[in-house]
């Protein structure tokens, strides 16, 4: 029945609102989410329309789709989700889109969040349990289903966002031969600005005096390819609550590691991290997640917000 209806709603807002007349000709991609949309952007160019689903300033693990975003998701040609971030987008996939449809976690392959945490765990053996059922209960209440604890938060490797250029630009050749040269153009143009990030974050995080991060939720583990280690507040879920256990061994990881900062994030309150950073007497800082963009970085794009958190895990970690 949810099925049915899903479809009946889109093919009335389709049918019924005017306010599509103008959008509809040439190809047309939805985008889930801001590191998506800016791959799509990136290799479509001037030959099609992208839109994203989830409105800047919205945290998109927790996005609801409206009656206007299952409509651009079912007109769609393309459409490029990541199964198990977003629910309801995996809801409207199956339900409504009737175009090409690429699932990013297929494309790029994601890591476990277990590859994350070994230096982190060293340092809190004795809550090791404790720790272990919070990430449980903080994957379960977050109502998101990654597979094998795998960690969706990819596009902080530059070259898994490359990957997906690759896959983007084959998909748009298959749906507007005429500009295949252009859309694979464009993905090797991507794929070369990328690869120059990727080397900067190789280069600007090789001499540190420190190697860990405690950060807000557990969005960061993809620097390790930069021998980033990442203790988190939260899991998955940005405002989950840590237990008395996990912020006690932060506290000591922060003190026996001598870091200097914990990092907050967009699009989220700080008040955990604010709170631990009081505790301990250390900095607070912004590193972004780059989940989408907000009013203050809406002058940005994920390559300068991957150059401005590169610029700040430097300073953290006292990077020379």
């Amino acid at each position: 029945m949810r099925r049915t209806a899903g479809i009946l709603a889109c093919a009335v807002v389709l049918s019924g609102c005017t306010a599509f007349a103008d959008d509809t000709a040439g190809t047309q991609v939805a985008a889930a989410f801001y590191p998506l949309e800016y791959v799509a952007e990136r290799v479509a160019g001037e030959h099609a329309s992208v839109d994203e689903l989830t409105s800047p300033g919205t945290e998109p693990h927790d996005l609801e789709l409206t009656i206007r975003e299952t409509a651009l998701l079912a007109r769609a040609d393309l459409v490029i989700h990541e199964a198990g971030l977003q629910p309801a987008v995996d809801d409207a996939v199956e339900q409504n889109a009737a175009g090409d449809v690429i699932d990013a976690a297929e494309v790029v392959g994601l890591q476990p969040f277990a590859e994350e945490h070994d230096e982190h765990d060293e340092h809190g053996d004795e809550h090791e349990d404790e720790h272990a059922e919070e990430e449980e209960e903080h994957t379960a209440d977050d109502g998101h289903d990654h597979g094998d604890d795998l960690d969706p938060h990819f596009w902080l490797d530059p070259m898994r966002m490359a990957e997906l250029g690759d896959a983007v630009a084959a998909a748009l050749s298959e749906i507007d031969p005429e500009h295949a040269d252009d859309f694979t153009a464009s993905a090797d143009a991507l794929r070369t600005d990328l690869e120059a990030l990727d080397a900067s974050y190789v280069a600007g995080l090789a001499d540190c005096e420190r190697t860990t991060i405690v950060v807000s939720h557990d969005a960061f583990g993809y620097l390790g390819r930069y021998g980033i280690e990442v203790a988190p507040v939260a899991g998955l879920t940005p405002d989950a609550e840590p237990t008395p256990a996990v912020l006690a061994e932060l506290q000591q990881l922060i003190a026996d590691e001598g870091i200097t900062t914990v990092f907050s994030e967009r699009l989220v309150s700080s008040r955990l991290t604010d709170t631990l950073a009081d505790d301990v007497g250390v900095e607070t800082a912004l590193l972004d997640p780059i989940e989408g963009l907000s009013d203050e970085t809406s002058d940005d794009d994920y390559v300068s917000l991957m150059q401005d958190n590169l610029v700040a895990l430097r300073k953290a970690n006292g990077c020379r």
